[in-house]
């Protein structure tokens, strides 16, 4: 395990792709805090991960539209461990349906917890970063903040506003020594996010539910979906110096599916 002793923080990080990167970060070398509207799950990942990589982690519940609840999140981190050096947004939710029965709850919850609650966890962890002068913050994002999606409107609203939302902070935030950039995964084919929406995805294909991640995977150049370890590796890699002269990028992380 490497020898830095930085602090992350996780929002979104008490499953699936959140849990994966968690690990991944305490495996080189962060105290990691996993955050996470499921609480008891934050707290269970956390000690799952200071287990097995003896890396010093904190789990805490919190709702990333709820603003003290943000700020509680950053200031307990930076309490603990002494630095808040990175942050990972990482929650996120998707609705599919056709526009003319799109629920506008659908909409006001995509962008409450994909853009605003991007938005307070980046401002309040900046609080800290700012003082600290040095910091880095990395949005998951998603391809549909690249390019629209049938079917998902508000998450691909939601995703595109993300990407201007990390060019802002960049430039709010390059003279405090604080980078930060977007990272748009490809089809996460294995996540359960994906698997709830393929009855639309088969709907709106007109084929079999077994058919649709084989139509995904033949989108791809590369001829396979995203893995959990794609987008951990990128995110290792932007958080790291050897991507300290890149900030306010949306990187594609999609087998070249999605080229600029």
């Amino acid at each position: 395990m490497a020898e830095t002793k930085k602090t992350a923080v996780v929002a979104g990080g008490g499953q699936n792709l959140g849990e994966h990167i968690s690990w991944r970060l305490a495996q080189e070398g962060y105290h990691v805090v996993v955050a996470d509207l499921q609480g008891s799950r934050a707290e269970a990942v956390a000690e799952k991960i200071a287990n097995q990589t003896g890396s010093k982690t904190l789990g805490i519940g919190f709702d990333a539209t709820v603003e003290d609840e943000v700020a509680y999140v950053m200031e307990t981190a930076a309490n603990t461990f002494g630095s808040l050096d990175l942050l990972v947004y990482n929650a996120g939710v998707a609705r599919s349906a056709k526009i003319d029965h799109f629920p506008t709850k659908d909409w006001q919850m995509a962008l409450d917890v994909n853009l605003t609650g991007y938005f307070y966890c980046a401002r309040e962890a900046s609080k800290i970063m700012i003082k600290q002068n040095s910091g880095n913050i990395i949005q998951i994002n998603s391809k549909s903040g690249k390019v629209g999606s049938k079917h998902n409107v508000a998450y691909s609203a939601s995703k595109f506003g993300g990407v201007g939302l990390t060019q802002s902070l960049a430039l709010d935030l390059a003279e405090h020594n604080i980078r930060v950039n977007a990272i748009m995964p490809g089809n996460l084919l294995s996540s359960p996010m994906f698997q709830s929406l393929i009855p639309s995805y088969a709907k709106k294909l007109g084929i079999k539910e077994s058919e649709v991640e084989q139509v995904y995977i033949d989108k791809v150049p590369l001829r396979r979906g995203c893995t959990y370890e794609d987008v951990a590796n990128a995110v290792v890699f932007y958080s790291s110096d050897k991507a300290a002269y890149m900030t306010g990028q949306s990187i594609n992380v999609t087998g070249g599916q999605v080229m600029f």
